[in-house]
C-alpha cells in the first residue's frame, strides 16, 4: 500500500518555527511521524523575512522570502503559521482556508480577535483550523477542551497562562524582589519583552482567556475587551502579607459561569491559598484549573513559553490536521451558545485585599473606615505598619460588590490623609464570582 504524501509549508523560523522544522526534518524521527500522522509529511517551503540569515538545520533550497505565494500556493496540504502578528497573518490564513488548505498556527492575539470566523471559513471549504500553542504553550489544554471534555458541562476555567507575570511574581515571593529588579531579572533571561506592557498589564493573557472561554462555553471570538488588571502595581509589601495570611499571588486568567446563561471573563491578579494547586506553579510555568459538573476538579500543567515546548503544540495539530487530510475529513468548529450574556466586572463578588499609605495621623483610620462603610464594604480585617509620618493600612474585605470596591477606591483617592492607593487583590476563596 502506497503512503499518503501530505504537504506542508511553514510561515516563520522564529525560536518557535524552527524547533518545529527541527523535529519535522530530523531524519531519525521520520517513521515515528509516520506511524503517528498515518502519511508521509513533506515540508515543502519556509517563509521568512531575511533570506540572508543563517538557519542551521533547514535546507537552503526551503527558503522563500514570499509568504503570500507559500499561502495561496495549489501544492500545498496543511499551512504552519507561527510568524505572529494580525496583519498580513490574517490575508495569508485566509488564502489559504479559502483554498481547502488547513491550517495550525500558534497566533493568540489572532484566533482572539478573529477565531470564529477563519474557524466557519476553513469548514466551508473543508479545512481544519487548529491553535492547540496559541494558550498555554506545551500545555495541552485546547485538545482536552475539545475532545475530551467536549460533553462536560464546565463550570470555571481558571488558570496561569502568562509566563513572564508567573515568573515575576515568583520572583517576587521567593527572593523578596520588588516588581521592579523582578521584572529586569525576567528580561535578563528572556522571559520578558524590553516593552513587557502585553504580559504585565494582561493582555496576552485576556487573549488567551477568550479562546479558552470559546471552547469551554462556546462563546465567539472576535474582537473584544474583557475586565483586565495586571500585576504593575503589585508590591513586595503586598506579597508579603499575601505570604504571612497563607496565601501567594498569581495572575489569574478566569472564564467562569455566573447563574444558568451569565459568563465572566477577566485577568486580575488575585491572592491564592497555599494549598491550591495553582499556587505551587512557579517560576515561567502555566497550569489551567478546569472546574466540571460532572468530572469535578482537573489542571493541566506545563511549560508555558520556549521555542522547543511550543513546537510540540504546534506538531500536535499538524499531526492532526495531516490525519485529517489523509482520512478525508476536518473537524467542525465549536458552536456559538447565543443564550450566555456578558456579566460586567462590576457585578461579581469577591473578597479583596487592599493596601494604602497614609499619613500617621489622629483621625486617618476613622475617615478610611466611614469611606468603606458609605460604600456598604465591609471591613473583615486591618492591618497597621510604618514608620515616622508614614503609615501602611492593609485591608481584607468581606464578600463585596466589585463596584462598591471600585467606588470605595475611587473616594479613598481624594482624601487628603491618603498619599497612595496600592494593590487592590481579589481572594478567590473568598466567593470570587
Amino acid at each position: 500500500m502506497t503512503t499518503p504524501v501530505i504537504r506542508v509549508g511553514v510561515i516563520g523560523a522564529g525560536f518557535v518555527g524552527s524547533a518545529l522544522l527541527d523535529l519535522l526534518l530530523d531524519p531519525s524521527r521520520r517513521d515515528a511521524l509516520e506511524d503517528a500522522a498515518t502519511a508521509s509529511i513533506e515540508v515543502v517551503a519556509v517563509a521568512v523575512r531575511d533570506l540572508t540569515k543563517l538557519r542551521p538545520g533547514i535546507p537552503s533550497a526551503l527558503l522563500t522570502d514570499d509568504a503570500a505565494a507559500l499561502a495561496s500556493s495549489t501544492d500545498l496540504d496543511v499551512l504552519v503559521e507561527v510568524a505572529g502578528g494580525l496583519e498580513p497573518t490574517r490575508t495569508y490564513i485566509e488564502s489559504a482556508l479559502a483554498r481547502g488548505v488547513s491550517v495550525v498556527t500558534a497566533n493568540k492575539a489572532l484566533m482572539a480577535e478573529r477565531g470564529t470566523a477563519l474557524a466557519r471559513l476553513g469548514h466551508q471549504h473543508g479545512a481544519d483550523l487548529f491553535y492547540e500553542a496559541a494558550v498555554g504553550g506545551a500545555v495541552p489544554i485546547l485538545r482536552a477542551l475539545r475532545t475530551s471534555l467536549a460533553g462536560e458541562r464546565i463550570e470555571r476555567v481558571m488558570g496561569i497562562v502568562n509566563g513572564t507575570t508567573n515568573f515575576i511574581l515568583t520572583q517576587m515571593t521567593e527572593q523578596g524582589s520588588d516588581y521592579h529588579a523582578a521584572l529586569a531579572e525576567a528580561q535578563a533571561r528572556g522571559y520578558a519583552e524590553a516593552d513587557p506592557t502585553a504580559d504585565v498589564e494582561g493582555y496576552d493573557a485576556a487573549s488567551k482567556v477568550l479562546i479558552l472561554a470559546s471552547l469551554a462555553f462556546g462563546t465567539e471570538l472576535r474582537d473584544e475587551q474583557i475586565s483586565r488588571v495586571g500585576i504593575s502595581g503589585i508590591r513586595a509589601v503586598d506579597v508579603e502579607f499575601a505570604r504571612r495570611s497563607g496565601y501567594v499571588i498569581k495572575l489569574l486568567g478566569v472564564a467562569e459561569r455566573v447563574g444558568e446563561h451569565g459568563l465572566s471573563r477577566r485577568v486580575h491578579p488575585a491572592m491564592v491559598p497555599v494549598g491550591h494547586p495553582l499556587a505551587a506553579v512557579h517560576g515561567a510555568m502555566n497550569a489551567v484549573f478546569v472546574e466540571g459538573a460532572v468530572s469535578g476538579p482537573l489542571m493541566w500543567l506545563g511549560q508555558g513559553a520556549g521555542g522547543a515546548p511550543t513546537a510540540t503544540a504546534v506538531l500536535g495539530d499538524v499531526l492532526d490536521a495531516v490525519r485529517n487530510r489523509v482520512s478525508g475529513r476536518h473537524d467542525v468548529p465549536f458552536m456559538v451558545d447565543d443564550t450566555l450574556h456578558r456579566v460586567p466586572a462590576g457585578d461579581l463578588t469577591s473578597v479583596f485585599y487592599l493596601s494604602l499609605d497614609v499619613a500617621d495621623q489622629p483621625g486617618v483610620l476613622a475617615a478610611v473606615a466611614s469611606v468603606f462603610g458609605r460604600h456598604r464594604v465591609s471591613i473583615q480585617s486591618m492591618e497597621q505598619s510604618g514608620v515616622g509620618d508614614e503609615a501602611r493600612l492593609s485591608f481584607v474585605t468581606h464578600r463585596a460588590l466589585t463596584r462598591d470596591v471600585d467606588a470605595t477606591i475611587d473616594e479613598l483617592a481624594t482624601l487628603e490623609s491618603v498619599d497612595s492607593i496600592g494593590a487592590c487583590v481579589r481572594v478567590i476563596d473568598g466567593g470570587d464570582q
